[in-house]
This record gives structure tokens, C-alpha cells and sequence, in this order.
């Protein structure tokens, strides 16, 4: 059985009509939340989150005041939905987290992520290389 990929580009794509969609979805006022997660596992503690995000903006009670989370979460107005096109995404409105800066030279923060990246694709060729290590043990020579 073949696989299916899915997509998240109904939440900004015109084609087929979803910009259309979008925009009475909008007007009818029936989009209440937009949750957008690539491939992460979320933990208990996670689920809690964005669970108590999302009961705040709604006003519930016993889960404090609702307040917009750079990177995380933000209450867009119709207005800003509408001026974005009625575009869906997430990030078009909550921005990206805001990172402390350790004042660390740009150059020297280049250098040590090359450094980690070099690491993580000598770590990844381990296995790769015992594979051929096993084949060629049994008579196998798989070139590189």
C-alpha cells in the first residue's frame, strides 16, 4: 500500500479554492484555533500548555490570563486575518521565539555550529560504514 503525504498548505494556498474557503470559514466566524506542529512529540507537560493557552484566550476559568507568546501564540484580529489574505499559518502571526543573545562573536558562533554539524555527519556514517564492514565479511564489497 502506497503512502500518502499531507500537507498543511490549505492553511495559505489559492489553488482549488481554498483561499475561498478560507475567507467564508473566516467571515462565518467558525476558526477558533490553529495549531501547527512539524513532526514533534509532544510531551504531557506540552499537551498542558497548549492546552491552558487555549482555554486562557477563551476565558475559562481557574487557567489564568491569556497572554500572546512570541513563537508560540498570538491572538490575530480579524483584520490582521483579513489583511494577510486570510492566510492560516501560524507563523505568519506568532513571529519566531526571541533568542537571548551571549554576545558571542557571529563568526565564532558560524565556526562551533560547523564544528557540531561535521560531528553529527561523522556520527551519522557509523552505521553506513559498519554495514559495508558486515557485507564485505561476507564476501560483499560495497563501494562508497
Amino acid at each position: 500500500m502506497g503512502r500518502t503525504r499531507t500537507t498543511n498548505s490549505s492553511m495559505f494556498s489559492n489553488t482549488s479554492g481554498e483561499g475561498k474557503i478560507r475567507r467564508h470559514l473566516i467571515e462565518a466566524d467558525v476558526v477558533d484555533c490553529m495549531v501547527y506542529r512539524t513532526r514533534k512529540e509532544l510531551r504531557p507537560e506540552d499537551i498542558q500548555g497548549i492546552a491552558g493557552t487555549y482555554y486562557a484566550w477563551r476565558g475559562g476559568p481557574d487557567v489564568g490570563a491569556y497572554e500572546d507568546g512570541r513563537g508560540f501564540c498570538k491572538s490575530a484580529t480579524l483584520d490582521e486575518v483579513v489583511a494577510n489574505g486570510c492566510v492560516l499559518t501560524p507563523g505568519r502571526y506568532v513571529g519566531a521565539e526571541t533568542v537571548e543573545d551571549n554576545d558571542e562573536p557571529f563568526d565564532q558562533k558560524v565556526q562551533q555550529l560547523a564544528a557540531q554539524l561535521a560531528a553529527r555527519i561523522q556520527e551519522s556514517r557509523k552505521p553506513d560504514k559498519e554495514m559495508r564492514k558486515n557485507l564485505k565479511g561476507l564476501g560483499y564489497d560495497v563501494k562508497e
